[in-house]
């Protein structure tokens, strides 16, 4: 057995034993069962929005929180309202917008008592990159008769792992299906090579060194939940042990509380595997009326464990502000209108369709201006009875 192995299987073992010693679903004495589903925490907590608990992290959620990708130092302050309105989760990279995303979120919470209003979750953008690109080197060092069953090797995993398939794998921005390849490479590599890239520093400097200049950008001195890898694109890359490792000695140090992952191209495989590791608190992954049925035994199994979840990507399924992905295909729009009657916008039907599944803590909006805030946040706490598809 070789030692990234044996440090794998510690790990998971590690994970689930603080699992089983933190989570009421799986210990063995009823007080302690109480203790944990009595843990709770609120922030920004208003009569007009409606919370869910986000797993075992306690954290009480708005169910509709701020995703990203419009937030920039020349567009946020919008996001005011949405506080008043109940909002208390902030979710953010260091790739969107170049870091000015969580720069634009300091600025948010940079005032009074803000920073204890609102859960912020930042994440590692690109290690996987770090991953795949210490394989490359080693097969670009390889003989060209060895490297060609390498890639035959590869395609046939991505065959055989059905991330590709049609229905469960959604064009979501450009150049996401671009992201499948080299992972699979180094997938197809890691029985041979693993041991070559395994316990590398570069993991463990990487999350550190994104961590701080997330923290720097931001101006606060902790996230309450970091999402790594961001992206992750195949349930491989959870398995580096840096990633583990590298969250304990940070969350010792006081800057994050929560480990969690974001998956958009191999959803369901992703959260089978931050399930099974044990460690992950939270994940956030693409969840919507196109793939939801391959995610559902999956999501009852996470929350069974006490993971929380956020579903995203669900209104990007009937819409997109990506223009090389416009039109979206009628037909989505149509099955969303079918399941959701109503006069509103397909949208926002997505996330009230995501919001009747009671293991899903949350979906994440892109509130773009005041009347993105106002028109996704009304679908808080919506109960409707779901029509056929």
């Amino acid at each position: 057995m070789n030692a990234a192995f044996e440090r794998r299987t510690f790990l998971g073992h590690a994970g689930a034993a603080a699992l089983a010693a933190g989570f009421g679903g799986f210990v063995h004495s009823a007080a302690a069962a109480a203790a944990a589903a009595a843990k709770v925490e609120w922030r920004n907590r208003q009569s007009s929005m409606s919370y869910r608990r986000f797993g075992r992290t306690g954290m009480m959620i708005s169910e509709v929180v701020s995703g990203g990708d419009p937030i920039t130092l020349a567009n946020f302050e919008h996001l005011n309202l949405a506080l008043e309105m109940g909002l208390n989760y902030l979710d953010m990279a260091p790739a969107y917008n170049r870091g000015d995303t969580e720069r634009a979120y300091g600025k948010l919470i940079a005032s009074g008592s803000r920073r204890s209003k609102v859960f912020l979750t930042t994440k590692v953008s690109g290690l996987q990159n770090v991953r795949n690109g210490m394989y490359k080197e080693i097969f670009d060092g390889l003989p060209g008769e060895k490297r060609e069953a390498i890639r035959k090797r590869s395609e046939e995993m991505i065959r055989e792992s059905n991330v590709m398939k049609p229905g469960y794998f959604i064009d979501y921005f450009p150049g996401q299906r671009n992201q499948i390849p080299p992972a699979y490479l180094s997938n197809a590599m890691a029985k041979d090579y693993a041991h070559k890239v395994d316990a590398n520093r570069k993991f463990r400097d990487f999350i550190a060194q994104s961590l701080e200049g997330s923290l720097q950008r931001v101006g606060t001195d902790h996230f309450d939940t970091l999402m790594c890898p961001h992206g992750a694109c195949c349930p491989e890359e959870l398995d580096i042990p840096e990633i583990y490792e590298t969250f304990l000695g940070l969350k010792k140090a006081g800057k994050v509380r929560f480990l969690g992952v974001t998956s958009h191209s191999d959803p369901a495989g992703v959260l089978r595997k931050a399930s099974e590791l044990g460690y992950y608190d939270a994940i956030m992954h693409a969840y919507n009326v196109v793939n939801g049925g391959y995610l559902e035994h999956a999501i009852q199994q996470a929350a069974a464990k006490g993971m929380g979840i956020v579903a995203m990507k669900a209104a990007m399924a009937v819409a997109t502000h990506h223009k090389s992905l416009q039109p979206v295909p009628q037909w989505r729009i149509d099955k969303i209108d079918r399941i959701v009657p109503g006069d509103m916008k397909a949208p926002m039907k997505a996330y009230v369709w995501a919001l009747q599944n009671p293991n899903i803590s949350a979906v994440v909006s892109n509130l773009w201006d005041e009347t993105f805030v106002r028109e996704n946040l009304s679908v808080a706490g919506r109960k409707v009875e779901l029509q056929p598809a």
